[in-house]
């Protein structure tokens, strides 16, 4: 990645290297920010409840911030590229606070609905551009591992934010699982401030990079398997806890421990693709990756077979199809970032902002989807139709790796 010109306040990236302060900070921010973003999984039935509204239109509460997500933040990052990263780090983590704050201070659903969308503004800005840092700072070689590191926080957000916000929405009330990411939020700014360093910049992006890039059939292409792959997921993701509770009758505790199992998976799967991307290829670890999911997502239509009397057993089949999910699941995002990278880089950021976007494309379309088929048919379907758009992410895959490998 070329660098910007230095001016008397400009810090270009070469003269900071590969800081694991610098690095460790980004992480712990993106695990408050994936607490934050993704939390609602685990409180569904109680923000339902409080709210006196069904799952099925709780849900779309994640649908409102993936797409606010998926338009705002390629746009926010272009029109940013040429104030430092230390202001646009700091303003993403400011405005993602707000985003919180609002749904504990006013507790409806339209307040909810808009503290998502500030919430996903503020997302938008930090993610993609920690993750440009993150590559901008390393080596080709080494590329996956940063990305891994930085993306790690939003692992640990699995294992221990998801937990946690379910428990302590079940146990004090949804609002309160919000107030718990704001309380947590205000270190991660302080630390932002005074970690990153003063005018770090790299090459300035504008609305007219983003503009060629989007006009780059190949790229786009690429670009846009993050959606398919993730859209696939989310089918399944939007309503894991209406699946375990209703068929296998978990409650809050065996819903945090649920968590907490798909947390573990996740930092297996953050480390293994970062480390199988740098060793076999991004493209070949994706394709893995798709076909492994193939496997793995139709299992979640058995769940109502697996309850009932089977106890213990179906439990334990249960938690190991869990842990398989989020390992498989989660080894996606290091080798899709390091393939991005690959074949634009000199347009990281834009690259990393619309893949950043394709999550939440991914997310929303997977989650509504969800929504049609729960309301139409119920819950044991999800798997199935989960897998048969797994399938359409590996042609999608297979279609890009052709026409840009």
């Amino acid at each position: 990645m070329s660098l910007a010109p230095p001016s008397n306040d400009t810090v270009p990236a070469q003269a900071v290297g590969p800081h694991r302060v610098l690095i460790a900070t980004l992480s712990v921010s993106n695990f408050v920010i994936g607490m934050g973003a993704f939390m609602i999984i685990g409180l569904l039935e109680p923000l339902a409840e409080g709210l006196q509204i069904s799952t099925a239109r709780a849900g779309t509460v994640l649908t409102t911030y993936a797409v606010t997500y998926a338009i705002l933040s390629p746009i926010l990052v272009s029109v940013t590229g040429g104030i430092g990263r230390r202001r646009v780090l700091a303003a993403g983590l400011a405005l993602f606070g707000l985003g919180c704050a609002l749904p504990v201070l006013i507790p409806s659903e339209v307040a909810l609905h808009i503290s998502r969308i500030l919430a996903a503004a503020g997302a938008g800005l930090f993610t993609p551009v920690a993750a440009a840092v993150a590559a901008g700072l390393s080596a080709p070689e080494r590329r996956a591992k940063a990305l891994a590191a930085v993306f790690f926080g939003m692992t640990m957000s699995q294992i221990l934010g998801l937990p946690v916000g379910s428990f302590v929405a079940y146990t004090f009330g949804w609002r309160a699982a919000f107030a718990v990411v704001l309380v947590l939020l205000l270190p991660c700014l302080w630390l932002v401030w005074t970690i990153v360093p003063r005018g770090l910049s790299f090459q300035p992006v504008t609305l007219r990079d983003l503009g060629r890039v989007m006009r780059n059939g190949r790229l786009m292409l690429a670009a846009g398997f993050t959606t398919s792959f993730l859209m696939a997921g989310y089918v399944v993701n939007t309503f894991l806890a209406p699946l375990l509770s209703q068929n296998l009758g978990w409650g809050r505790d065996g819903l945090t421990l649920a968590l907490g199992v798909c947390g573990i998976g996740a930092v297996l799967g953050n480390i293994m693709g970062g480390a199988l991307s740098d060793r076999i290829g991004p493209a070949r670890t994706l394709t893995f990756l798709c076909l492994a999911q193939l496997v793995v997502l139709p299992g979640f239509s058995l769940l109502p077979l697996a309850g009932g009397d089977a106890g213990a057993l179906a439990g334990t089949l249960a938690m190991g199809l869990l842990v398989l999910w989020s390992v498989f699941g989660w080894s996606f995002m290091a080798a899709q970032q390091a393939r991005l990278v690959t074949l634009a880089p000199e347009a990281t950021p834009v690259m990393l902002a619309l893949n950043a976007a394709g999550v939440y494309v991914g997310a929303a379309i997977g989650s509504a989807f969800g929504g049609l088929v729960l309301a139409g048919f119920g819950l044991w379907p999800l798997g199935l139709v989960a897998g048969a758009l797994m399938l359409v992410a590996l042609a999608h895959l297979r279609l890009s790796v052709r026409l840009s490998d």
